[in-house]
């Protein structure tokens, strides 16, 4: 018996509208880019649309500068898992900006991972204006 494996392709990425995290609706792409202006509330990065991945599991990890809490502690990476609920499916992964500013400048590095692989990443510059 064969085992399929799903499509995944990247949609769209840059600057997106703001987005309501309890929202079925993805936010809108503004902007296909990769660099990103240091500005409290941009959201940015990408929209996977999968097919044929009902019940997997993606593993996603979004890398970023080293800012720190509250408390003075650096921020680790932002990790989590996502389950693809349908056979066309489309997901968002991305952050927004906050105060203070300076120390989200630089790279963040978005990768989505299926059964341990790299399917899909992609790298952003938050740069000050």
């Amino acid at each position: 018996m064969s085992i399929l494996r799903p499509q995944i392709k990247i949609e769209s990425f840059g600057i997106f509208s703001s987005w309501d995290r309890n929202s079925k609706d993805l936010p809108r792409v503004e902007e296909f880019t990769e660099e990103i202006p240091a500005i409290e509330g941009k959201e940015f990065g990408m929209i996977l649309h999968i097919t044929g991945g009902k019940g997997i599991k993606l593993d996603f990890c979004i890398k970023h500068p080293p800012f720190k809490d509250s408390k003075g502690i650096v921020e680790p990476d932002f990790t989590g898992v996502y389950h693809v609920s349908t056979n066309d499916y489309k997901f968002y992964l991305g952050d927004c900006i906050w105060l203070p500013v300076e120390d989200k400048a630089g790279i963040w590095h978005l990768i989505v991972e299926w059964k341990g692989k790299i399917i899909a990443e992609k790298k952003f510059n938050i740069i000050l204006s």
